[in-house]
């Protein structure tokens, strides 16, 4: 426990060094702008049930709608709303520069105004303060756990806080990919080499060496040196790394390199930054992408085909529709937990948004259940293990 702490303060440290650098003087003061939104996202009124709840959710610039990460957390708060009839009202709240102090200040700007505040992002970690000031409001963390002034990772009745097993998402992708490659060359392609992504990395390595182990692929991980990620250690991690969760133009040309190299499947675990490798793969021919976090099969949409193989998936949706009927029905509970494959958090897509072959999907099944059970641990950034030795190859 003492060691996660600390490498969460140092993540901390390290990703609102980043966001300053990135945003130049934007000050932390920035004020969040409210977007517009569809159906059941209205803006919460006046006219509100008093037994509904006021939910909001606050989102970078690329919105509600980005077709991955935060647009499945909104599907989540989405679908509550639908199973309870439209009682409930969700505000999607913008804070376009990522930047953590500013992300802290948009969720205190509006924290009087709501009964459940979620955020979706590593940048919200430190809304301890805000949570401890406002316990009759819940809040909804996702993909970090929360932490204090000092960096110390800190649980609050009010507060749940989720993150995910993306290495074992990273490995059901590397399966895939080894599984169905033509050339016998696969790749990932990431934003910032935060644990999330070294983890995404890691475990698609292992995915793709355990299924050379068992199933008879031979397929190549191929790097690019030039664009090798460093942890937050200092660590040279290897992989092809953009540098930005934002800048799909660069992924554009890591991935052309990728391609011009041999490779045919891409994994791409790089935020809006992925866009780039989705237009590299549809520019292409015999490319395929696997989508990360979310379905991103309607994505893929590439004339009368479609580039997505299938989707790793981090079910936020399903967690932040737990955690609202958990406030609905009075048994809401503060917690900071890592979610895995073992309560269907972690998953892949199948059936009509899926073109793995019968054999692939016969694979991918079977080891999943091992992956569920425990009996395969595929390597991670800090878990000890390697993409060339984890529990279970």
């Amino acid at each position: 426990m003492k060691h996660m702490k600390k490498l969460i303060a140092v993540l901390l440290a390290a990703t609102m060094a980043v966001g300053l650098a990135a945003c130049g003087s934007t000050s932390s003061s920035t004020p969040a702008s409210t977007s517009g939104s569809t159906s059941a996202s209205t803006a919460a009124s006046d006219s509100t049930s008093a037994e509904g709840l006021k939910i909001a959710i606050v989102s970078t610039a690329a919105g509600v709608d980005d077709g991955s990460f935060i647009q499945n957390c909104y599907e989540g708060i989405l679908s509550f709303i639908d199973s309870r009839g439209g009682i409930d009202t969700v505000t999607d709240i913008m804070e376009p520069t990522g930047d953590p102090a500013a992300a802290v200040q948009a969720v205190a700007d509006i924290v009087a105004d709501y009964d459940v505040i979620v955020t979706p992002g590593f940048q919200f970690a430190g809304i301890s303060t805000l949570a401890e000031e406002n316990p009759d409001t819940k809040f909804i963390l996702v993909d970090s756990f929360a932490t204090d002034a000092d960096g110390n990772t800190i649980e609050l009745d009010n507060l749940y806080a989720m993150m995910f097993s993306e290495q074992e998402g990273g490995f059901l992708a590397g399966m895939a990919a080894a599984l169905s490659t033509q050339t016998g060359k696969v790749a990932s392609v990431h934003g910032i080499a935060y644990e999330s992504n070294v983890n995404y990395q890691w475990g698609f390595e292992s995915g793709v060496n355990y299924a050379n182990k068992h199933y008879g692929t031979n397929a190549e991980v191929v790097e690019i040196a030039s664009y090798a990620g460093t942890d937050i250690t200092g660590a040279n991690v290897g992989g092809n790394y953009v540098g930005s969760f934002g800048d799909p133009e660069t992924a554009k040309v890591i991935a052309q390199a990728l391609i011009g190299e041999g490779v045919d499947v891409l994994f791409p675990a790089a935020g809006a930054s992925g866009n780039g490798v989705f237009t590299a793969a549809k520019e292409a021919t015999g490319v395929y992408v696997i989508g990360c976090d979310a379905d991103q099969y309607n994505d893929g949409a590439n004339g009368d085909s479609n580039i997505i193989l299938t989707s790793a998936l981090k079910c936020m949706d399903l967690n932040v529709e737990r955690q609202l009927n958990a406030i609905a029905d009075g048994t809401f509970k503060g917690a900071n937990e890592l979610l895995q494959a073992n309560t269907d958090s972690v998953s892949y897509v199948t059936g009509d948004h899926c073109q793995l072959s019968e054999e692939a999907l016969t694979a991918l099944a079977e080891t999943y259940e091992l992956v569920k059970s425990g009996e395969i641990v595929p390597a991670s950034n800090f878990n000890g293990y390697t993409p060339e030795e984890f529990p279970g190859l």
